[in-house]
């Protein structure tokens, strides 16, 4: 399951979205993130071929069970951290910036040490 941390935030991105729109498209990403359409159409292209997305004929994207796993992984890392550093004081905006750079960075075994940890106290 090795991907690079832009494939890794656009899947988060979709997992995010698809909880609260009734179907994710390129343009909700590239808004979402602030990107220029055709970046997030090369990106969509890089996904499906490595078949972590299906895009539909209406172009509407999901996520593949292995493109679920992955996304879900990043975002309880990313929820784990900002809600860890907000608990420690950092301000939201901060903290949600320096969870998104933590999440692609830890190793697993790190990252699960640290839930065991904080989830303890």
């Amino acid at each position: 399951m090795s991907t690079n941390e832009s494939a890794e935030n656009y899947l988060e991105t979709i997992l995010i979205l698809s909880k609260t729109l009734p179907v994710v498209r390129s343009v909700d990403i590239a808004t979402e993130l602030g990107y220029k359409k055709s970046s997030v159409s090369i990106a969509m292209k890089n996904l499906r071929e490595k078949e972590h997305i299906t895009v539909s004929d209406a172009g509407f994207i999901s996520l593949t069970e292995t493109g679920r796993n992955i996304a879900e992984m990043i975002y309880e890392r990313h929820e784990l951290f900002r809600s860890w550093l907000t608990t420690l004081g950092v301000d939201e905006k901060t903290a949600s910036e320096d969870a998104c750079k933590m999440e692609h960075a830890i190793s697993t075994e790190s990252f699960e040490a640290i839930k065991a940890f904080i989830t303890k106290n």
